[in-house]
């Protein structure tokens, strides 16, 4: 369902007129692409995957009338990082969405020491780098939007998904407190804290899900959160598990 006119109007007041999007070549941040043009930004789309990059981007140009442009690279890298700033630099970014990342799973002293490193350096070095990056720009600016992805898991340790669970808690922990940090400055901070999503994550985590929520419904339900609450638990099935 397309957002209505006044949160269009809210978007563009609050956000406009671009969005980055990392992580934007599948899964959750492909659908945080998606909705954000439905709200009529521009968005910068951002992951390592060129093709699947040049598809998301054909089709929000071509269904949406929105402008894109697209950075493909290694985010977990000093380089990825500053070629991201570097094709941010001149556009008028009101709006930063964190999604890149990847989880692993299993026993933590059966897991590989290079791929746990570079978990860290996604899920929370690139968070850091990037996050200070535009929100400076949008204090300097007077405001902008911040979305930030941890996970329920990211409430407490979880035995064969600790590494994991311990880079959502470092991502959810920084949100929350930068949410009341930049407020004065007219920046809203959204700490997104999803359930399981169908998405190319636990195939890659080596994880077994049952049921989950749609990326679109993670996407749409912390859009509409943003700079509504400080935190949200998007999609039905993730308020279940929380709730239930």
């Amino acid at each position: 369902m397309a957002p209505s006119i006044r949160e269009r109007a809210r978007f563009e007041r609050r956000y406009g007129p671009w969005a980055v999007v990392t992580g934007a070549s599948s899964g959750i941040g492909r659908a945080f692409a998606l909705e954000a043009a439905l709200r009529g930004e521009h968005v910068l789309l951002a992951a390592r995957r060129a093709p699947e990059l040049g598809e998301v981007a054909a089709d929000l140009e071509r269904r949406h009338g929105v402008r894109t442009l697209v950075v493909a690279a290694d985010l977990g890298t000093a380089a990825g990082i500053a070629a991201l700033r570097v094709a941010a630099e001149p556009l008028d970014v009101g709006l930063f969405v964190a999604a890149a990342g990847f989880g692993t799973g299993g026993a933590f002293v059966d897991g590989e020491l290079a791929i746990e490193r570079e978990l860290l350096a996604i899920n929370c070095a690139a968070v850091l780098d990037l996050t200070s990056y535009f929100a400076r720009r949008f204090v300097r600016r007077g405001r902008g939007g911040i979305v930030l992805m941890g996970s329920l898991l990211a409430f407490q340790g979880v035995p064969f998904s600790a590494h994991y669970a311990a880079s959502k808690a470092y991502v959810q922990t920084l949100a929350e407190g930068l949410q009341a940090e930049l407020a004065p400055a007219g920046v809203d901070v959204l700490a997104s804290a999803p359930g399981p999503v169908a998405s190319g994550f636990a195939a890659r985590a080596g994880m077994r899900m049952g049921a989950t929520s749609s990326p679109q419904a993670v996407a749409r339900g912390s859009l509409d959160a943003l700079g509504r609450r400080p935190k949200v638990v998007p999609g039905f099935v993730s308020k279940a598990l929380t709730y239930g």
